[in-house]
């Protein structure tokens, strides 16, 4: 098959490699170390790929390059933009085309329907998929498992580009070729979402053997900065939930949360603790107990103190959190925390679109309909009635006082609830990143989004009707779905003597489970990157976009007939090919809602 590559990365000249070196992560101190290198330019390829050297230097690349704003940003737009989670911040302005995504006016000529910097990601993964064997065989010291181990890792971070652009265009052009001269041809029709989803599975189940299980100790940051066994397990498990194979995402759910199990007992037996407890440091039998056995970091800082696990997720990375972190943190991208006066990559997407110490709210914002949600006495949608004001979430994703997000903008939250079961008296952020400097890793897997992609998978394994048999066979199912929810809104909850604030009996069907998992996905992760693509699956499975549209008119204040009639459409969910790749590439043909006139093709709904 001929590679393709994005129309922006065409530029490059014959026997370059068609990509540039970034300044790359900073996960050791010393500038010996892999992912530590100054950027470099063009690289004649006939030079390269000589020693083990070249083949880290090129992976550090790709890493780097998934760091890049442009690969952020458009991880935060498609992944949140169109939900109901999201509105206009301050500036937005700035941005007209934010705002039009902002109000569901997307259009071909708009600039975050450019996919240009995932296929530049591609090509380099390809390029050491290509190149690294020729390496091992001229460099004595590339051990065959180091090359299949980088092989692997490139697969997977191939795929994980792959997936995101499905899960937002639905076809793309694919291929697993390199193009490293401009001869070769890359006008390639767009391939089916089922045909590129079943091809990413078939990948990752072939080398997810191969991958790294564990990095050293010396390097902390790797285990969740660079992709593991465990990273491709949770990959593994969401895409199977979107290939609606059910069984194979629970089985890979069952691998990553065992994994965490083992690094929660391991943390024990070397005499560390999985977080405070009632006035106690906490065992292995009151932390699993706690969360029904789920080795969750407890939000417990000190008696009636709250906001522990945000901080240790997503605050800064001292090495007394590093363990902890490591219980829940899958995969993520790794940012330089404080990187004033150095020349690593600051997380400049967050420090723009959700603001900084400087402009508390940025060009994105909590919409208004989230907060005037919470404000509600009851009938609320998000947040559940009984602990909305005791859910740590509401204030470690939002800040209520500027009306701005919170998550991944504050290294440190404390949610002082002290003998109360109503609103905590006091709400303190902490470290707020100054403008420019924000350090926050950006997540893109962690256990708790496991665990609720299992539930998930389980409701829909559950039967239709109330005969007896059927109740059966799902009561057990049930049990299992609720108790992966339970876990991770109890450990939410701002309680010295904790209590479960939802209650088993109330979710008795498989509808019912299935609106609790994803309402608990919305809570739990908020702002990461997901609620969309959670919207669009379940328009997938369910044949219609009702329950999309529903979510999309939430923070609609006028016009809302017109987006409505717009987004019943199954095509106007994903987003449209943009103009440069349509006049680039002869063989790509637009998404139907987004084209001008009638189109015989148009997906309409049920």
């Amino acid at each position: 098959m001929n590679a393709i590559i994005s129309y922006k990365v065409r530029k490059m000249a014959k026997g370059f490699l068609p990509f540039y070196l970034f300044a790359l992560l900073p996960f050791m101190t010393s500038c010996s170390d892999f992912l530590e290198i100054e950027p470099l330019n063009e690289i004649v390829l006939e030079n390269f790929w000589n020693e083990k050297a070249d083949v880290n230097d090129i992976i550090a690349g790709c890493y780097s390059g998934m760091q890049s704003d442009a690969m952020i940003r458009r991880m935060i737009i498609w992944g949140e933009a169109r939900s109901e989670n999201i509105g206009a911040g301050l500036n937005s302005t700035n941005d007209a085309n934010l705002l039009n995504v902002l109000n569901e006016n997307i259009m071909a000529t708009n600039g975050y329907t450019s996919w240009d910097g995932f296929y530049n990601i591609i090509n380099r993964c390809n390029t050491v998929i290509k190149y690294a064997p020729q390496v091992a065989a001229n460099d004595p010291s590339y051990t065959e498992s180091e090359l299949q181990a980088n092989i692997a890792e490139m697969v997977a971070l191939r795929s994980l580009c792959y997936f995101y652009l499905i899960r937002t265009f639905r076809d793309v052009p694919y291929s697993t070729e390199a193009f490293t001269d401009d001869d070769q041809k890359f006008d390639l029709p767009a391939t089916k979402f089922d045909t590129v989803l079943d091809s990413l599975i078939n990948d990752l189940e072939r080398v997810k053997g191969l991958a790294v299980k564990y990095y050293p100790t010396t390097t902390p940051l790797y285990q969740t900065g660079r992709i593991t066994q465990d990273a491709i397990h949770a990959m593994l498990c969401e895409m199977y939930l979107w290939k609606k194979d059910y069984q194979k995402c629970i089985y890979y759910a069952d691998l990553v949360i065992n994994s965490k199990k083992t690094i929660a007992e391991n943390i024990i037996a070397q005499g560390g603790s999985l977080g405070y407890y009632s006035g106690t440091t906490g065992s292995s039998t009151t932390a699993f107990e706690r969360y029904n056995g789920y080795p969750l970091v407890s939000e417990v800082i000190m008696s009636g103190v709250y906001g522990n696990a945000y901080s240790t997720l997503f605050g800064y990375d001292v090495e007394s959190e590093r363990a902890q972190a490591r219980q829940e943190i899958v995969f993520q991208l790794v940012f330089k925390d404080d990187p004033t006066g150095n020349s690593m990559l600051s997380n400049s997407a967050v420090n723009t679109f959700y603001g900084n110490a400087s402009v508390a709210r940025g060009y994105l914002a909590p919409s208004d309909y989230l907060f005037d949600d919470i404000a509600k006495e009851s009938g609320r949608t998000i947040f559940a009635d009984k602990n909305k004001n005791i859910d740590a979430r509401m204030y470690e994703n939002c800040n209520k006082a500027f009306k701005s997000i919170n998550k991944y903008t504050t290294t440190n939250i404390q949610i002082n609830a002290a003998g109360t079961s109503s609103s905590p008296s006091t709400i303190s952020y902490v470290n707020i990143y100054s403008d420019g400097n924000n350090g926050s890793n950006w997540v893109i897997y962690r256990l708790t989004d496991i665990m609720l992609l299992k539930a998930e998978a389980l409701a829909q394994t559950m039967r239709e009707g109330s005969d007896n048999e059927t109740i059966a066979y799902n009561t057990p199912i049930l049990a299992q779905a609720f108790s992966l929810v339970n876990a991770v809104n109890k450990r939410a909850v701002c309680q010295a003597t904790l209590q479960d604030t939802l209650v088993a009996t109330d979710y008795s069907t498989k509808a019912q489970m299935e609106d609790l998992v994803l309402q608990e996905r919305q809570r739990e992760l908020m702002f990461e990157g997901k609620r969309w693509y959670d919207l669009v699956r379940r328009s997938q499975r369910d044949g219609n976009t009702q329950t999309l549209v529903n979510a999309a008119l939430r923070k609609v204040t006028s016009g809302g007939s017109l987006i409505q009639n717009k987004l019943t459409k199954m095509d106007a969910i994903y987003w449209p090919y943009n103009n440069d790749e349509i006049k680039v590439n002869k063989n790509l043909v637009q998404n139907p809602a987004f084209s001008s006139g009638e189109d015989n093709n148009y997906q309409k709904t049920n």
